[in-house]
């Protein structure tokens, strides 16, 4: 379409300047299909398939069919069941958990102004056909091929497409060479691509597959990345894994040793090692990030990655904008200085590209303010043609544009202060005390110029005005913002706020939210580059604000918080906010901002209030929690497991589990009480709590510790009682008690593990945090009485009487209580040490007190 006239193409396309109407649009999308690049898609049975090609379940398959060859059908039937049972499982948490990811992404798909029937109407982009004449404008992906209609001073990022990272102007009259290679059509725009600067209604006449990213697409695939818990986790299971071989390996040599039979041997390694592997926890993760994004879809926040939502309750920093998240981001004009009343109005009125309904926040305050003293701005407009425009970019901090009136030419100019001064001929004298007056009352301030020209100009470099006047505009805090603040102090979490505005109005608006205060620092973007990474970090350790900052300013200050290992939060809105969107641990788009801040960030906020963005990482702080407590206890029953058979072969005794036993137990604990763990609700106050690292969360010191007391408690207190029972009853009998006490004691773990307090506390708390646990163990109950009382020939155990499940009961109950003494110790030492930690803190502010004021009776002498 690059090769025609604007004529040539609508006729082919059969559209109008008018566009499409609804019925045409509607014909065409079923004659070329969704405007999307179609992913590769699983096929259910791929799912299927993939339960069982796990190497671990492929070896106890093979398993299953040895012991069936070798003429243990027992064994077989019930291994082969399990591994049949786990898969269909695994098949149908997957297709649930893919089902709520795609349930996401509907969410927050790309919306885009189209014309239909003549009117303008807001659609989504999948829905856009060829012959579809769409509006663009500063912030847009675009969303579709499309050949320019009209555009004004439009500026486009290929980077995407072309690689090239400077920005492309396009114009509409242009008509090119049959053969122009893509990065040289510049009447065109294309799907993927950013609109930086400016404005353009274009025609579009390829979609989908299509489009020029369509062709590329087979090259562009890519799997999203994993996540940091992802990664521990995969670099953590293939230590155990290596680890549970070496020690299993030696377990079967040591009782083949002793004489015990090899093929028995061989397929207890197999079944330990399948067992001891936590395969359930991925889904059980992905089931707890699932919950938490659908969670966090009540509070306003929709959730465009999903492993970001892992990251959510580890924020440290918080660099948050100011208009729209921190103030309602709804300007009124609150008052102006005019040094030329007429000009100034004028400026205001043609240096503006709202029509009064729509618009830039600061166009369209003005336009109410015009409206308010009586100025009939749009008669103005009609009679003053703009001929030429510079939009607002963020490094001049200014817009400019130039009308003809009569046979000269009129240049209005709005912008920064420091901007217009670099510019004018003459400052006024005084003008800078009125300016920082109205900033130090909180005004957003701009200053209006003029200058008359005998020319169109080429830029405004080189171009010099009179100063008008000056305009205060207020944005007042969001409510909530204030509280919001407070409580992200109280969490450990800082904030600094990145704006563009100046030092003074910067400082006034954070003081109104308790952003900034004593002892905190405020500094100018500008002078962020006389400090090394080094120094800055130091420093933004100090500072709430941080005024005239430019994008890079901001991509900086991300990533050298990064580099020491700060977890950053960032939120923004418009196309400069996308680098450091793109880099932030956790990259927040508010809902009304430019569609590539949305691409480029994790989460969009459809409420654009900094209150939403501290109750969204409070709520992935008990989404980590949860996860930790599911690694927990996995690897709890893990480590019991294999201690406890360890001690039984090394001390020559009987196993005290058969590997069917292991593969059911891991079915009947594990299998039901995993996934409920995501469901748990927070206990306490998370506002108390302060930032915890991602691996320490997961994988730390604590955890490990917690993980070895709970597993090395069951293992020892299970080997004695077994040991017991070898001289009190037939194996048999002691075979069955301990399978059924390994079970329940699993169960314990289980319920112990849903909160961080004594149980005995408020035992009806536990219930109410999480019931679906209870649910699951219900569920285990129901298993495990078919597998005793109907099943037991196959698990090679006998009917127990009420004597043998009172033993049963007696590790169990053990465990429980050994865990609840533990919770104990801590909240005793928890709670001794906080008072202990407040009476030194009242002992440091009376000696604080003292060296400040004195003692009494020096006040009195003096």
């Amino acid at each position: 379409m690059h090769y025609k006239t604007i004529d040539d193409v609508l006729k082919e396309l059969n559209t109008s300047l008018s566009g499409l109407s609804q019925e045409e649009a509607e014909k065409r999308l079923k004659q070329y299909g969704l405007n999307e690049i179609e992913e590769r898609k699983e096929s259910l049975w791929v799912i299927l398939l993939r339960q069982y090609t796990n190497p671990l379940i492929l070896v106890l398959i093979v398993a299953g069919v040895l012991a069936l060859f070798l003429g243990d059908w027992h064994d077989s039937v019930v291994v082969l069941g399990l591994v049949f049972v786990n898969g269909m499982i695994g098949f149908y948490q997957e297709l649930k958990a893919k089902a709520s990811i795609e349930s996401l992404r509907t969410l927050t798909r790309q919306k885009v102004a189209v014309i239909r029937d003549g009117e303008e109407k807001e659609v989504d982009a999948s829905l856009l056909v060829p012959g579809d004449v769409i509006l663009l404008s500063e912030g847009d992906v675009v969303p579709a091929d499309t050949r320019l209609l009209e555009e004004s001073g439009l500026l486009v990022d290929e980077a995407i497409l072309t690689g090239e990272s400077v920005p492309v102007e396009k114009y509409s009259h242009l008509v090119l060479e049959e053969d122009t290679p893509i990065y040289e059509r510049l009447n065109c725009t294309f799907k993927g691509t950013v609109v930086v600067r400016g404005k353009a209604k274009a025609v579009v006449y390829a979609t989908g597959k299509n489009t020029q990213m369509g062709l590329l697409a087979s090259k562009l695939e890519e799997k999203p990345p994993e996540s940091p818990l992802t990664v521990a986790i995969g670099s953590f299971s293939k230590k155990w894994i290596v680890a549970l071989v070496v020690i299993i390996s030696a377990l079967v040599l040591v009782g083949i040793a002793q004489g015990r039979d090899w093929k028995f041997l061989v397929f207890f390694g197999i079944a330990q090692l399948v067992s001891a592997v936590p395969e359930g926890l991925p889904i059980v993760i992905t089931i707890a990030l699932v919950v938490g994004a659908l969670r966090l879809v009540k509070n306003k926040v929709l959730v465009r990655h999903l492993p970001a939502v892992e990251t959510l309750g580890s924020a440290t920093f918080i660099c948050s904008d100011k208009t729209g998240t921190i103030t309602e981001g709804r300007l009124r004009v609150e008052e102006h200085y005019a040094l030329d009343e007429e000009a100034l109005v004028f400026c205001s009125a043609l240096c503006n590209d709202s029509d009064g309904k729509k618009g830039d926040a600061v166009d369209l305050a003005l336009l109410e303010w015009l409206d308010r003293i009586g100025f009939n701005w749009l008669g103005v407009r009609q009679v003053l043609e703009r001929v030429w425009e510079h939009p607002f970019d963020t490094r001049r901090r200014l817009m400019a544009v130039v009308v003809k009136n009569g046979q000269t030419y009129e240049l209005y100019v709005k912008g920064a202060f420091e901007s217009l001064m670099s510019m004018a001929e003459k400052v006024p004298e005084g003008l800078g005390r009125v300016h920082d007056s109205m900033a130090e009352r909180g005004l957003r301030v701009l200053a209006f110029g003029k200058a008359v020209l005998d020319r169109i100009p080429d830029n405004v470099d080189a171009l010099k005005l009179e100063i008008v006047g000056l305009v205060g505009f207020l944005d007042p805090p969001k409510e909530g913002v204030k509280e919001a603040v407070e409580k992200a102090k109280k969490a450990g979490i800082r904030l600094i706020m990145i704006t563009g505005d100046n030092l003074l109005t910067a400082k006034a608006v954070a003081r109104m939210v308790g952003l900034y205060g004593e002892g905190d620092l405020a500094i100018e973007g500008r002078h962020m580059s006389n400090y090394s990474d080094d120094e800055l970090y130091e420093l933004l350790k100090r500072v709430r604000v941080v005024a005239r900052a430019l994008p890079e300013d901001k991509y900086r200050i991300v990533k050298v918080l990064q580099s020491k290992g700060e977890i950053v939060a960032v939120t923004g809105d418009g196309v400069n906010d996308a680098p450091a969107l793109r880099v932030a641990n956790l990259g927040v788009a508010m809902g009304s901002g430019a569609q590539v801040s949305k691409d480029a960030s994790a989460m969009i906020i459809t409420d654009n209030n900094l209150s939403v963005i501290v109750q969204t990482i409070m709520l992935g702080r008990q989404i980590s929690t949860n996860i930790s407590k599911v690694i927990r206890y996995l690897l709890s029953t893990n480590v019991f497991e294999i201690l406890y058979n360890s001690l039984a072969i090394l001390t020559g005794k009987p196993l005290p589990l058969y590997p069917t036993h292991i593969l059911w137990i891991n079915l009947v604990t594990d299998g039901v009480q995993d996934k409920a763990y995501p469901f748990t609700k927070y206990e306490g106050d998370p506002f108390r709590e302060k930032p915890k690292r991602p691996q320490e969360v997961f994988l730390g010191k604590k955890q490990l510790l917690y993980i070895l007391y709970n597993g090395i408690i069951m293992a020892l207190g299970h080997f004695v009682l077994f040991s017991y029972l070898l001289t009190k009853y037939p194996y048999q009998t002691a075979l069955t008690v301990s399978f059924i006490s390994a079970v329940i004691s699993q169960w314990s773990v289980g319920i112990q593990e849903i909160s961080s307090k004594p149980f005995s506390m408020n035992p009806v708390s536990y219930i109410k945090l999480n019931p679906y646990i209870y649910l699951g163990i219900s569920l285990g109950v129901v298993l495990q009485s078919l597998a005793i009382f109907v099943f037991a020939d196959f698990f090679r155990i006998v009917q127990p009487s009420a004597e043998h499940l009172g033993y049963a009961l007696i590790i169990p109950s053990l465990v429980f209580i050994a865990i609840e003494l533990r919770k104990w110790v801590e909240y005793l030492y928890g709670a001794f040490s906080g008072k202990l930690e407040d009476e030194q803190n009242t002992q440091r502010d009376k000696r604080v007190f003292g060296k400040v004021f004195g003692s009494g009776g020096g006040n009195k002498r003096r």
